[in-house]
């Protein structure tokens, strides 16, 4: 196959992976973006808000880090994007991109709180993966979502803090589905279900598997996740709860054999991660709210670093060998998760770190970001989440890479974005 019928054939295929995820989410995202409240005048209208933020959107998908640069980007958008997003046409019947001025304007008046949580519906019912029948058949994987916090550094709220997004995003794609602004006085904990109750209307948690890091394990988290959504939780258990450390800690675990193990070389080291899983014992019930089992995951890394000799000039190789050891805690059962279930849960939680504020921090900058004050700041970690997310779900898993080829490919863009060339 020539080069040529080959980029032919990923197109389509790409083209028909869009028409299947714009089925399964109800609509495409003009009608997510349509859905947006537009608080602008609308004797003033000349722009449609959902053609402004198709547009935004294909500025991010093409790497653009800064407001200015997405701005620039839609002004010199070709014809056929412009046209996709519905931009409106001239007495000529050329398509005409949104001013600069009038971005940023919307950018300073439309709520954010509702771009990010259309935003995530519409990432949400792309991947879903549709109702889990209960009882399960016997230990599986089943659809996942990581919570996790970010600090956005770049910017500043009205007290002059660095503002936190709490976000959820789903294990498989590493797609955010939801997200919510943690108060100035607070923190993540207090935010933690207001931003579950509210996925839970747009998207039905029932089944799904929740996992958070060690700060979010907190009885009232466990209730609200099982007694409530009908879900199920995967938690990590630090000194932050010494009572259920120790409890954990005092098990007889040198009785429990390793039942899973993986190895991963690469990035100048070797890693073997273990886990040994128990039944939560009747004392471990009694202090955690649904727990079902218990596990001890142990990591031995070991690497060989560049050091100094005598501090001298030269250097000299060194194996530097650490090891780790973390409990986790867990609402599913030995018929609902076995033990390398659980292993991937934890494993498959740092995407979230990994894959999206990673991405947002060394791919767009976002730390660097000159985008300061106001709803913008957010707004433009929204676009960005939702870049990721339609690149992820597109297909692609290098999101540098990616980005560099729709620069210069307005078909690849439009098949990501899931848009139609009108023209």
């Amino acid at each position: 196959m020539s080069v040529p019928a080959a980029a032919e054939a990923a197109l389509g295929e790409l083209a028909a992976r869009a028409a299947s995820l714009h089925a399964a989410s109800g609509g495409n995202l003009l009608a997510c973006f349509a859905a947006v409240p537009d608080p602008r005048d609308p004797r003033g209208v000349r722009h449609s808000l959902a053609s402004i933020l198709a547009m935004c959107t294909a500025a991010a998908l093409c790497g653009c880090t800064s407001l200015e640069d997405v701005t620039a980007r839609v002004s010199a958008a070709p014809q056929e994007v412009l046209a996709a997003a519905g931009c409106r046409r001239s007495a000529l019947g050329l398509c005409v991109p949104p001013h600069p001025d009038t971005i940023v304007r919307v950018f300073t008046l439309i709520s954010a709180q509702h771009l990010a949580d259309h935003a995530g519906e519409f990432l949400a019912r792309r991947a879903a993966a549709g109702p889990v029948t209960f009882p399960v058949a016997g230990p599986g994987w089943l659809p996942a979502i990581a919570v996790d916090g970010k600090a956005v550094r770049g910017a500043a709220g009205p007290d002059g803090l660095i503002p936190y997004l709490l976000a959820a995003a789903t294990h498989d794609t590493t797609a955010v589905i939801a997200e919510r602004l943690i108060g100035p006085k607070t923190n993540e904990v207090p935010e933690f279900a207001p931003l579950l109750r509210e996925l839970n209307e747009r998207v039905p948690l029932a089944g799904h598997v929740i996992t958070v890091d060690a700060g979010h394990t907190v009885r009232a988290h466990a209730t609200l996740i099982c007694a409530e959504l009908l879900a199920h939780y995967v938690m990590t258990v630090k000194l932050n709860t010494p009572g259920l450390y120790d409890a954990l800690d005092a098990l007889d675990w040198a009785s429990v054999p390793v039942q899973h193990e993986t190895t991963e070389t690469g990035h100048g080291r070797h890693e073997r991660r273990t886990i040994q899983v128990t039944d939560a014992p009747g004392p471990i019930r009694a202090r955690f709210p649904h727990a079902r089992q218990a596990a001890l995951i142990e990591r031995y890394v070991t690497r060989t670093v560049r050091k100094r000799k005598d501090n001298g000039r030269k250097y000299k190789k060194v194996t530097v060998r650490t090891a780790i050891a973390v409990f986790v805690i867990t609402s599913l059962d030995a018929r609902e998760a076995a033990p390398e279930h659980l292993a991937g849960y934890v494993r498959r939680h740092w995407a979230i770190e990994n894959k999206i504020h990673y991405v947002r921090d060394v791919t767009y900058r976002e730390d660097a970001s000159r985008v300061r004050t106001g709803t913008r700041p957010r707004i433009m970690a929204t676009l960005r989440n939702l870049a990721i997310g339609l690149i992820r779900q597109a297909g692609h898993t290098k999101i540098a890479a990616t980005i560099r080829k729709i620069k210069y490919d307005s078909r690849l863009l439009l098949a990501i974005l899931g848009l139609q060339n009108t023209s």
